[in-house]
């Protein structure tokens, strides 16, 4: 599932960070913030598709766009 449709407050994990003609600025910006596949995530808050989400001990600000280009998964 992508990151707009993960449930809140629930650990989930990274698996892909789909790319949209990135370019390795991008990608590098991404990978520095802590996205990158085996990360932890979580979803602390949503506001019309725009979210909030702890990785890393950080809390980060991700538009619509970008949620819906990161692939995670539920950690059991």
């Amino acid at each position: 599932m992508n990151l707009l449709m993960a449930p809140k407050e629930k650990v989930l994990r990274i698996i892909k960070v789909r790319e949209k003609r990135s370019t390795d600025k991008q990608e590098k910006f991404l990978s520095n913030l802590g996205f990158v596949e085996g990360a932890n995530i979580s979803v602390i808050t949503e506001n019309r598709g725009n979210l909030i989400v702890n990785i890393k001990d950080s809390r980060v600000a991700l538009g619509k766009d970008l949620a819906l280009r990161i692939i995670v998964e539920e950690i059991d």
